[in-house]
């Protein structure tokens, strides 16, 4: 059966209907999923392992038989270990149809087929007794539902109904417990992504500052984890306001309540500073005594053995509602507020005089609702987008560009999702300055042109390029025609071309002689050896001694149906690598013409000039705004002769894995990737293709 899809085109800013078959979904599904990720966790596996062998030991030790009930299954690694381990009887379930056949298949592989059941079925779903999914209640669970968050895969419900109805009471769980962690920090990198900063201009008449609407400063954000590599953020990023301090735990083996509570601990500050961030991770000890554990501390805490990198399972930023002045040695209270999927926080300083006594009090200020954006900004911007807004490099940057190209008389028309441009362009001294907002969500500018006195002073046009009228512009033509470009709707570097699209559609409404700023931008390419990112991609084959190669046919098939051809976004400063090549500039577009009808592509080859893994290639665009003056998505700088990169932190780039790595190791014979790259300009899309 095929399916129509209804999707909206980042590039071209066209309606497209797309036919996919049934299989489109779940192959989707598969293609970006972090199996192999989990899979070459080595640090989690042999913990599992280990957890798993002790649990059932336990239990034989009681002279009962170990029936085990594995909720997400998955590959059925964790019930593999269980049966091998001794286990008498498995259950294993698994919601996603794909990956149940997958772990039968698995299962029956490795010859586990008379002691491993799996069942399709969501756990809430399976029935036990003669009848039923399962004989009898289980005396082991085992589960891996956790998330960089812990519980935002929805871990809590899922225990407690196990307990209600799927295990015995007094059951073994591997893992035994999990613990949450945080401390408190100050940022002013971190809170970046948060807030919006004062921006100074120094105009005509004198240095203006644009400053955010008050809605903003006491807003409390989105309650969606801010989940990234925390072990990438230099020390130089933060300081640390207090020591780290345990928030809360959860015992897997006992019944688990899922309703909304709240923690609270009381902590004294180690220094005196601005409490901004609530840094978190979590650990889970795989048996009762807390000797198998598996922690995501990050480097400043756990600093006596080598880190495991993992991308399934991170470290998280916490934003409190608003910044607090702390004073070292001062009595804080810190609440973590938790509802079944996430957990918010907030900082309270103690009363004068106050003992624990008086703590019963302090419970009825505190309120388990999920904090809500009240300014809207944070429904518009992302967190990276918050950064790249409060980047001050980058703004200067646009602000001399604008200097150069308006006049007194420009008539200024901005193109991007939720800018600053316009309003820079007013105080630069443009005579007329409006905004389009392609994406139409626009909740913000009102307010922000408001806390400004703007209101008047620039026009918000709520049409889309192809729908601009005369009396939109009151009747006169554009000269200056600006955007950063970013629109909402872009994932890929390219998907911002989007305003070559917008730029094309209002051309009948632009002066002959007008600037368009960006004047340019190229696409750029580099070959890469990534630290770590490579596993993602990376096959398989067996894991802790179970042949999984059924799993990685499976996500080789997925890649093979739509991905493998396409490049993926990722936000590189998380994830090192080092170059192979130099950097290569592949394509450019002109935005001072309108898109060709004929597509634009390249062919050719880049040499390797350093020893290393080729895993793949590294895409990003560069904005030529004015002469001289570019701004990059993504590489900023070659930091040494080992090839290290600094990457944009506020954009992902775009990486394309190659299907097969190849070693340089002798350079007296450089070797040299040749590439095809295609730009489809009917439907904005990248087409490329990487030989060695």
């Amino acid at each position: 059966m095929k399916t129509f899809c209804g999707r909206a085109n980042p590039t071209t800013g066209s309606m497209e209907w797309l036919e996919e078959g049934e299989d489109y979904d779940y192959h989707q599904e598969i293609a970006r999923s972090r199996y192999a990720d989990m899979l070459h966790d080595k640090d989690r596996n042999v913990k599992y392992y280990q957890g798993i062998r002790a649990a059932v030991s336990r239990v034989k030790e009681r002279g009962e038989k170990a029936i085990v009930l594995d909720i997400g299954t998955g590959t059925g690694l964790l019930s593999m270990m269980a049966a091998s381990a001794g286990a008498d009887f498995c259950y294993a379930i698994e919601v996603f149809k794909p990956m149940a056949n997958a772990a039968v298949k698995i299962v029956e592989k490795n010859g586990f087929s008379d002691k491993i059941k799996v069942i399709n079925k969501h756990s809430t779903e399976v029935t036990v007794g003669p009848d039923g999914d399962m004989q009898c209640r289980a005396n082991i669970l085992v589960t891996e539902l956790f998330d960089t968050e812990l519980i935002g895969e929805g871990a809590l419900p899922t225990y407690e109904h196990a307990h209600k109805y799927l295990v015995q009471e007094g059951c073994e769980a591997v893992p035994h417990r999990a613990t949450v962690y945080v401390q408190l920090v100050e940022s002013r990198r971190m809170w970046s992504w948060k807030k919006l900063f004062p921006v100074h201009v120094e105009a005509e008449d004198g240095e203006k500052i644009l400053v955010p609407p008050s809605e903003m400063e006491n807003c409390p954000g989105v309650p969606s984890v801010c989940d990234i590599q925390l072990n990438q953020m230099p020390s130089s990023d933060f300081i640390t306001l207090s020591d780290v301090i345990t928030m809360f735990s959860v015992d897997f083996s006992k019944p688990v309540q899922s309703a909304s509570t709240y923690y609270r601990v009381q902590l004294e500050p180690v220094k005196s500073g601005k409490a901004q961030i609530v840094l978190s991770w979590w650990d889970i000890d795989m048996d009762p005594s807390g000797k198998i554990n598996c922690t995501m501390a990050p480097y400043w805490v756990k600093t006596t053995s080598a880190l495991q990198w993992r991308d399934h399972w991170m470290q998280c930023v916490y934003f409190l509602p608003r910044e607090e002045p702390v004073l070292q040695g001062e009595k804080l209270y810190l609440t973590a507020c938790r509802d079944e999927y996430s957990v918010w926080y907030n900082l309270q300083k103690a009363r004068e005089g106050e003992n624990e006594a008086d703590e019963e009090e302090h419970k009825a200020d505190v309120r388990v609702e999920s904090p809500v954006c009240r300014c809207r900004a944070h429904l518009l911007w992302n967190r990276p987008r918050f950064g790249q807004l409060n980047d001050q490099s980058r703004t200067r940057q646009y602000i001399r560009s604008l200097r150069k190209v308006l006049k007194t008389d420009s008539v200024c028309l901005c193109i991007s999702d939720g800018s600053l441009l316009p309003v820079l362009a007013h105080y630069l001294g443009a005579k007329q300055v409006q905004c389009m907002q392609p994406s139409r969500i626009d909740l913000y500018h009102p307010h922000f042109f408001k806390a400004n006195h703007l209101e008047d002073k620039i026009k918000i046009i709520e049409a889309r390029p192809e729908l601009l009228k005369p009396s939109h512009l009151e009747d006169k033509k554009i000269s200056v025609l600006v955007g950063e470009p970013f629109f909402t709707t872009s994932l890929l570097p390219w998907h911002n071309l989007y305003f070559w699209y917008a730029r094309t559609a209002v051309s009948t409404h632009l002066a002959s002689n007008v600037t368009v700023l960006p004047q340019s931008a190229s696409l750029h390419m580099m070959i890469v050896e990534f630290q770590d990112l490579w596993r993602i991609r990376s096959p398989c084959g067996t894991c802790e001694g179970f042949d999984v190669q059924t799993m990685d046919d499976m996500i080789k098939d997925s890649l093979n149906f739509r991905e493998s051809k396409e490049a993926e976004p990722h936000p590189l400063w998380e994830y090192p690598c080092k170059s192979l090549s130099d950097p290569q500039e592949v394509l450019t577009f002109d935005f001072t013409k309108t898109v060709p009808q004929q597509c634009l592509s390249t062919e050719g080859s880049v040499k390797l000039l350093r020893k290393g893994k080729s895993h793949g290639a590294v895409l990003w665009m560069e904005y030529h705004l004015a002469a001289d003056i570019s701004v990059s998505t993504g590489l900023m700088q070659l930091s040494n002769e080992k090839g290290n990169c600094e990457w944009n932190p506020h954009c992902k780039q775009a990486v394309y894995f190659f299907s097969s790595v190849i070693e340089s190791e002798i350079l007296s014979d450089p070797t040299a990737v040749t590439y095809a790259i295609k730009f489809d300009t009917k439907t904005g899309e990248i087409a490329m293709d990487f030989k060695m």
